[in-house]
């Protein structure tokens, strides 16, 4: 049997984990949504609030043996969680860092949901390279970053469709889901922000993200099949 082994040669090498703390990064979001679940005084705000980070969870978990990520997409994700959690916990506009951004810059406003709306077109730009990367013909040409960045323009016109339809539905049990803090331009703005931060995410992160991409097609067995 061993000689019979040696002359098939070795095994191929598994390839490596994309985030080798991804199990980490999982198990502190859960801990952030039970802690904020606990501190939060409007479970019916936190749940809307919250909701994208516990499906993006569950997506990830289950597309983990399928569909791995790169570290760098795990990691945005992780924060861009963070981000959406502290926000359902107060409210965004409550939020106390962006009540002393307020008391420091003498901001008429919380403008913490505005970092949110940052993030909302900052990690998904990378997410949508990231799919479009391994699972299209777009990788190296020039219209991948136009993609990404219409895809989040059109996730981000969404999702103020989803607040609409909400305010519709719950009435003044969604006013403090909308946030807007009486700005009349909030939903534009918002749509502005996460605007810039695709634009933000596609010209600082492609670099690190193409070598993550590289190394995973590198580490790959026959076939390519870690990618």
């Amino acid at each position: 049997m061993q000689a019979a082994g040696s002359a098939a040669g070795p095994a191929a090498a598994p390839a490596p984990a994309p985030c080798p703390e991804r199990g980490l990064l999982w198990g502190l979001t859960v801990v952030a949504l039970a802690v904020s679940f606990a501190r939060t005084a409007d479970r019916f705000t936190w749940f809307l609030e919250t909701v994208p980070a516990m499906l993006g969870l569950a997506l990830m978990w289950a597309t983990r043996a399928s569909f791995p990520l790169t570290r760098l997409l795990y990691w945005l994700i992780f924060v861009h969680s963070l981000v959406l959690i502290l926000g359902g916990t107060y409210t965004y506009a409550k939020v106390p860092l962006g009540d002393w951004a307020r008391e420091w810059f003498g901001f008429q406003r919380n403008h913490y949901d505005r970092v949110g709306h940052f993030m909302q077109g900052f990690e998904p730009a990378i997410l949508a390279r990231e799919i479009l990367a391994r699972r299209s013909p777009l990788r190296g040409s020039r219209w991948l970053g136009a993609m990404c960045f219409s895809v989040c323009l059109a996730f981000s016109a969404f999702y103020e469709l989803v607040e609409w339809w909400t305010a519709l539905a719950a009435g003044a049990d969604a006013e403090a889901f909308l946030g807007t803090q009486g700005d009349p331009w909030d939903t534009q703005t918002d749509m502005f922000l996460a605007a810039v931060g695709a634009i933000a995410a596609l010209l600082l992160l492609p670099r690190r993200h193409d070598a993550q991409l590289d190394a995973r097609r590198s580490g790959a067995g026959p076939g390519g099949t870690a990618a």
